[in-house]
């Protein structure tokens, strides 16, 4: 066997222990799915062995991506949580992610999928697909919170249907559908095995694989707006309808932290005009005339 087989198949065993206890720990399947990636794109790009790794190697590795901020952050958080886990499991003594510099997040920049595209990609989508869009769009589920979507997560309330939405971290959110929404999946339902199972499935665990339905969604998209700038659209929507209330927003969203709502909302053009006219000397004199 050639040293490059024996460096992979070490990389191999070391992500498939790395996985088996983030399982154990309680870490959802959509997260562990990420980190695997992560690991194994590193992996065939560094002639090192896992446990050989230093942060200058780290470091090398990250400056030559071009990759935005918060990719960069990620991948950087999945080294952390491999790495810390080698050191716990005494694989390795010396953590090479003590070494990185940490990482500011970006400059907020939202960016919400503007009417145009996103009615063009409904056009464009076949059912299933336009279904989601709105869930992305309308309802501000992330992709692998639409794939995941069973039977049993549609609940009756006394005012109509809510979704219980499986988010990061093994954290759950109801979400209310919209009637068209709720017609909609239940039709779906109806369809299934027994009336129970997952509405969309596929070979991830008996349901669709988020990167799948994401490149499906994306594909619909004019230009190069993802799946993922659609949930800007669903926050600020969310936002302008609440009368700018973070809390509602941050709640449907699915965020602890209320600054995710400045990550996500951007306020709309025709209300930063009106504050500024309002707080304008012309926009004064009107309020006082009118008084």
């Amino acid at each position: 066997m050639s040293e490059s087989d024996t460096r992979r198949d070490v990389w191999g065993a070391a992500i498939e222990d790395f996985i088996t206890a983030q399982v154990a720990s309680g870490i959802r399947v959509t997260s562990t799915y990420t980190r695997r990636q992560h690991l194994q794109h590193f992996a065939a790009r560094i002639e090192r062995g896992p446990w050989e790794v230093t942060s200058d190697d780290l470091a090398v590795f990250l400056a030559r991506q071009n990759w935005a901020q918060e990719t960069r952050r990620s991948r950087r958080t999945t080294f952390a949580a491999f790495y810390g886990w080698a050191v716990a499991t005494r694989r390795i003594v010396d953590d090479p992610v003590a070494g990185l510099a940490k990482l500011r997040p970006s400059e907020p920049t939202p960016r919400p999928v503007p009417d145009r595209v996103y009615l063009e990609a409904l056009l464009r989508a076949s059912p299933v697909e336009a279904l989601w869009i709105d869930l992305a769009a309308e309802h501000g589920l992330r992709r692998a919170e639409i794939a995941c979507i069973a039977s049993w997560d549609i609940v009756e309330t006394l005012v109509g249907h809510d979704l219980v939405v499986h988010g990061k971290g093994g954290k759950t959110r109801d979400v209310p559908l919209t009637r068209a929404m709720t017609a909609a999946l239940l039709s779906i339902v109806d369809e299934l095995p027994r009336g129970r199972g997952y509405l969309f499935p596929g070979d991830e665990g008996g349901h669709v694989s988020a990167r799948w339905l994401g490149f499906r969604v994306n594909r619909l998209l004019d230009g190069h707006w993802t799946i993922h700038k659609l949930r800007h659209r669903a926050a600020t929507r969310f936002w302008v309808s609440a009368d700018g209330d973070p809390y509602v927003v941050a709640d449907l969203m699915g965020w602890a932290n209320l600054s995710m709502v400045k990550t996500y909302v951007k306020l709309p053009d025709d209300r930063k005009r009106a504050v500024l006219e309002g707080a304008s000397r012309g926009g004064r004199s009107l309020v006082a005339a009118n008084g």
